[in-house]
């Protein structure tokens, strides 16, 4: 075993026993966990998916595990991928095969036995690594050195990889943002550049998707700096604010905390029409668009602030845009100013959102009509004429006071329309 690797949970990984049942199903082919599962189990870290490669083809798979009472599910049949389900874990099983034709996106593949050749067409060193059930590794490209010294390499010749599928441009970096240190790998580096045209060929799905894994990692600022210097992120279709992803990542590291999408916003945020581009670039779903448009309209009151916003500018964006819009502002602003990490005024402010409820408007509509106003555009515009009034009076609760403040709402007729973002309490302390 090389330095700094260890087979400690590699055993624990063979002892569980659904794992067992499905390697007795398979009895009379060879089967070996392989890829991310190994390599995880290798480096002492969480283990979210078992893979294993077989030499049979899936329907041998399928006779076999539904003969020893396992449930076989087709999930990619065309590409030889059998998922197996039992007490309550699936495993996806795979036949060794061979691409006979990629076009950047998809590949035709063979069936074959040869878990070297499998090996070879896989993407990088690091995932190609199996073992057996009696906890034999193999390896054919060097994956167990590249592990042990965190480095992130392509298989064979980088650019013929890439050509295969240009998602592996994308994926170079998350992995070397997740497993690597140190430089990313010279020649994985140049043909990521070389061949970044290939990214238009990908769906927004999948542009999303490992957009949104790679910064889910506390290391990612580097890899996504590196990726906007050298062009690699126009697919986003807003320009990349890599300095303030860099600063909040620094943030959320000191909190023990991981959030990609609001990575994202602070990768490439500039103001609400930015939510909706996003949002279609990269497919997100409508939770994820509507996060960023409310996140978007709660920072746009404070930007340009070089420090913590007030109790009277927090709870205004708790009344209009309510706490998590204003915890996310709160971040996407800090990230922007000059303050550290540890900032006690960013710190305070982030306790208060947590501990003061969001302001309840002790009025309606029908405060309004019940004093003459009628519906229409002049009830709209009066009720946002009080709403600004009773932000800038504090708050008020008191009834008498209320009520004041309705009457002057009333008679004033129609004004101005309250602005969507209220800059009244900006920069005041």
């Amino acid at each position: 075993m090389n330095g700094g690797l260890s087979n400690g949970d590699l055993r624990l990984l063979l002892g569980l026993p659904a794992l067992q049942k499905v390697f007795g199903a398979l009895g009379g082919v060879e089967a070996r966990v392989i890829g991310g599962a190994v390599r995880n189990a290798l480096l002492g870290e969480r283990i979210a998916d078992i893979d294993l490669a077989v030499a049979a083809p899936p329907e041998i798979v399928v006779a076999k595990a539904e003969s020893a009472g396992l449930r076989a599910v087709p999930t990619g049949i065309e590409h030889g991928t059998v998922t197996l389900v039992l007490d309550g874990a699936h495993f996806e099983v795979t036949s060794l095969r061979e691409d006979v034709e990629t076009d950047g996106r998809r590949a035709k593949v063979r069936f074959g036995e040869d878990f070297a050749a499998d090996a070879r067409r896989r993407d990088f060193t690091i995932n190609a690594l199996s073992v057996d059930a009696r906890g034999r590794i193999y390896d054919y490209v060097g994956g167990l050195d590249d592990l042990a010294r965190r480095r992130v390499r392509f298989i064979g010749d980088p650019g013929r990889r890439i050509a295969e599928d240009y998602l592996r441009i994308l994926r170079f970096f998350r992995f070397s943002a997740c497993y690597g240190e140190g430089p990313l790998d010279a020649d994985g580096f140049a043909a990521c550049v070389a061949l970044r045209g290939g990214i238009a060929q990908l769906s927004r799905e999948r542009l999303g998707g490992e957009i949104l894994k790679t910064l889910s990692f506390p290391r990612s600022a580097a890899a996504i700096e590196t990726m906007s210097q050298a062009g690699l992120l126009a697919f986003l279709h807003v320009a990349p604010w890599p300095a303030r992803n860099r600063r909040l990542a620094a943030i959320l590291s000191t909190q023990k905390l991981s959030d990609s999408l609001l990575s994202l916003a602070a990768l490439a945020l500039h103001s609400a029409s930015d939510a909706e581009r996003l949002g279609e670039a990269l497919r997100l779903s409508r939770a994820e668009k509507r996060r960023l448009a409310e996140m978007a309209g709660a920072t746009a009151a404070w930007h340009g602030a070089i420090q913590a916003p007030s109790p009277a500018q927090l709870r205004e964006q708790l009344f209009l845009r309510g706490a998590p819009a204003a915890r996310d502002a709160l971040l996407l602003i800090q990230a922007e100013s000059p303050a550290g990490p540890n900032d006690q005024d960013f710190l305070a402010a982030q306790a208060f959102l947590r501990d003061t409820p969001a302001p309840r408007a002790p009025f309606a509509a029908a405060d309004l009509l019940a004093r003459g106003v009628r519906q229409g555009a002049g009830l709209g515009a009066a009720l946002k004429r009080l709403q600004a009034a009773w932000i800038r009076a504090g708050f008020p609760q008191d009834p008498k006071r209320v009520a004041a403040l309705i009457d002057a709402a009333c008679a004033n007729g129609l004004q101005d329309s309250w602005p969507q973002e209220s800059g009244w309490t900006r920069n005041r302390r």
